[in-house]
């Protein structure tokens, strides 16, 4: 039985600290598996690399935990630490599949914990224990040592008097001998060192003789079968991030991806010269790396020539063969649909390819419930890809990425936000530059500013949008699909448009996706679509419940993605969770809407009638319903007969709903010339937006109602 080295009372096991004193000491943990994590000890841990969404932190040789983002205390790209730092962190818990959980600790020196132990396995023990052991082996070894020079002195020996002549020559020579010895012994030491360094030398040198004769190429996709086999793989380097101990290479070839590690000393890359791009052949070990396949290369040599061309030349074909689908099937047969395929099987087609190219995905949607609804199938599509061809369990965090956005318009906030993270990834993690995959946004000259900034970089665009589109955004992205472009009469939403392409994505999950479309529609939802939903198990109410839940979802925190909780809402719900969250919706939005209502100024001008309402002050406009919503169901609720408009103004900005169809654009154009010195600009085609100047509210109320009334 040991004693807490804080309190001093006793602990079972021999453990050294009690359970209430568990968090205020830190661990150096040596042990070999995340099995042997305690919960709530804080640990010391080293930075092993970054990812989309948090820090992963070495506690030891093959044990590494994840510090997700949502568990710091700023935000992940303002933290400071590099790979090879030394870090505190606190074990939240370890999965079933070994992932260690880390939370933050704001604790990051040894002077902040009231005391430090060592934690090897189930032993617990001070570090300035740590060496009792050995020297209680030196000890012991000592001793044999001193027993046998006792009996040597037992010995019958020649004695001689201090004047007797040879005495201090043998003296002499025996020291000499020593000396010699001494010199000998350094000699080795140093040749020993210089042999070292020659041999890390030699790993950034590789050559095509370090390789084994004998061995011949395997796929990767074959190596989950080879744990423990010596192979060789011929591929092409997609990544490079050096951690606290090795380079970590990642290579892929036509059959999958693998993580290649290599080792010259702690923190010092290997193979300085290899780069991403570049063709490698590789010899090493397969190994399992908590839970993962990967390669413990014994040799990676640089392949140039015929060689390389052969590598480019099998990926090529490969990519060619898997990234196009053979063909677009429209969820519920639709027609419209059906029209836009070649510009729907392209967008496929560029999303697949990205996936064989270990390419990251960046999806961004409006944060709304038809947008988070297109956002989620195609994320319902490629995560399963994702899995397929990465090793890694954690590769689908970190090549897709859903990231939402308060405005339906890709302005130059969301693209300098998306432009800094690529750029911070490729510089720091060398990483490759990401597709962009804009849905139910981009379409538009309000996105024209974002979109130029990306192709600044030479980053692939992709949009799909269901709504307006301008044909001046054809040429700014590498595909556009939009029924505005192709001249499509549709009732689509964004929502069913990108569903429809996600299953031509992945036609595994298709099942999954036939609800959705039905879901991402406020009215009039087709009744193709309707039929289909419940076909699938959601009736009229389910659906219902699935919309409101996820619009509410989407207000709040509206720039993270959300991924498990919108997963859980729309795909793995069994009732409970949607209708809890959408009751929460219902009164909400009913609150507003009758606080709105008392407040609706109505007017009418040339036989249009006008429902004006003052959202500043009638509106709580930092909670939810957004203004948005709350003006659909304002209008959807009161809009009677066929000429009819609401209009919410505020301090600068002012939204339209109209029952005919009225151009948002023309009304701002006309609206800037009745009101010269508002600088009356559209907004947000999409969510019938237009800003003003401030101080020119009460004449931009007037031009916009006048500029209405002549669109009708």
């Amino acid at each position: 039985m040991g004693s807490c080295i804080i309190c001093g009372v006793d602990v079972d096991g021999g453990g050294r600290i009690c359970d209430p004193h568990q968090e205020d000491v830190v661990f150096d943990f040596r042990g070999d598996s995340p099995d042997e994590l305690v919960p709530s000890r804080f640990y010391r841990g080293v930075v092993d690399g970054y990812a989309e969404f948090g820090v992963f932190v070495d506690l030891a040789p093959g044990v590494t935990g994840l510090l997700h983002r949502s568990e710091l205390d700023r935000r992940l790209d303002s933290l400071h630490w590099e790979p090879g730092d030394e870090v505190f962190v606190q074990v939240k818990g370890v999965r079933d599949n070994g992932n260690v959980d880390l939370a933050w600790s704001i604790r990051q020196a040894d002077r902040e914990f009231r005391g430090v132990l060592v934690q090897d396995g189930d032993d617990e023990f001070l570090p300035e224990e740590d060496g009792e052991e050995d020297d209680a082996e030196a000890d012991e070894s000592d001793a044999n040592d001193d027993d046998i020079a006792a009996e040597g002195d037992d010995e019958p020996s020649e004695t001689h008097d201090a004047d007797e002549p040879g005495e201090g020559d043998e003296t002499d020579e025996s020291e000499a001998e020593s000396a010699d010895e001494e010199d000998e012994v350094v000699e080795t030491t140093d040749a020993d060192e210089a042999a070292e360094t020659d041999e890390a030398a030699e790993t950034d040198e590789a050559t095509e003789d370090d390789l084994d004769d004998d061995r011949e190429r395997v796929g990767i996709g074959t190596l989950a079968d080879a744990v423990g086999d010596a192979v060789r793989i011929d591929g092409e380097v997609v990544s490079v991030r050096q951690t606290g101990g090795p380079t970590v290479f990642e290579v892929r070839d036509e059959t999958g991806v693998v993580d290649v590690a290599a080792f010259v000393e702690p923190g010092v890359r290997a193979y300085p010269d290899v780069e991403v791009g570049d063709a490698v052949r590789i010899d090493g070990e397969v190994e399992s790396h908590r839970g993962d396949v990967q390669v413990e290369s014994e040799a990676l040599v640089l392949l140039e020539g015929e060689e390389a061309e052969a590598v480019r030349r099998r990926l090529a074909e490969a990519l060619t063969a898997e990234a196009r689908p053979e063909g677009l099937q429209p969820l519920a047969g639709d027609e419209t649909v059906a029209e836009l395929a070649d510009g729907l099987l392209d967008a496929a087609e560029a999303i697949r390819r990205a996936v064989l190219e270990s390419r990251p995905i960046v999806v961004r949607h409006p944060a709304t419930a038809d947008g988070y609804v297109a956002g989620a199938a195609v994320e319902r599509a490629v995560l399963p890809l994702i899995r397929e061809e990465h090793a890694k369990s954690d590769a689908e965090y970190h090549y897709f990425t859903r990231r939402p956005l308060d405005d339906p318009v890709y302005g130059m906030d969301a693209a300098t936000n998306d432009a800094t993270r690529m750029l911070q990834d490729r510089d720091r993690h060398d990483e490759q530059l990401p597709l962009f995959l804009l849905v139910g946004t981009g379409s538009t000259v309000e996105s024209a500013d974002g979109i130029d900034l990306l192709s600044v970089y030479g980053v692939d665009a992709v949009v799909v949008d269901a709504e307006v589109a301008d044909s001046e955004t054809r040429d700014a992205v590498d595909t556009l699909v939009s029924p505005e472009i192709d001249g499509v009469d549709a009732d689509l939403s964004t929502g069913a448009l990108v569903a429809s392409m996600a299953s031509a994505v992945n036609d595994e999950v298709r099942d999954d996706l036939r609800h959705l479309p039905a879901v991402s529609y406020w009215a009039e939802t087709p009744d193709r679509y309707v039929e289909l939903a419940r076909d699938a198990g959601y009736d009229a109410e389910r659906v219902a419940e699935l919309r409101e839940a996820v619009a509410l979802e989407a207000y709040y925190q509206s720039y993270q993605d959300k991924r498990e909780l919108v997963a859980d809402l729309l795909f793995e719900d069994g009732g409970n969770l949607a209708a809890h969250v959408s009751e929460q919706f219902r009164e909400k939005l009913e609150t507003e809407v009758q606080t709105a209502t008392e407040n609706v100024v109505t007017e009418a001008v040339d036989g249009v009638e006008f429902a004006v309402l003052d959202t500043d002050g009638y509106t709580h406009r930092y909670d939810f319903p957004p203004t948005p919503l709350l003006l659909d169901d304002l209008h959807r609720r009161n809009a009677d007969g066929e000429a009819y408009a609401t209009v919410g103004i505020g301090t600068d900005e002012l939204f339209i709903r109209t029952t005919a169809d009225v151009s948002v654009r023309a009304v701002a154009e006309r609206a800037a010339e009745l009101a010269p010195n508002a600088d009356v600009a559209t907004a947000g085609l999409r969510e019938g937006k237009i800003e003003f100047l401030s101080g020119e509210r009460d004449a931009v109320e007037d031009a916009v109602v006048a500029a209405v009334a002549e669109a009708f």
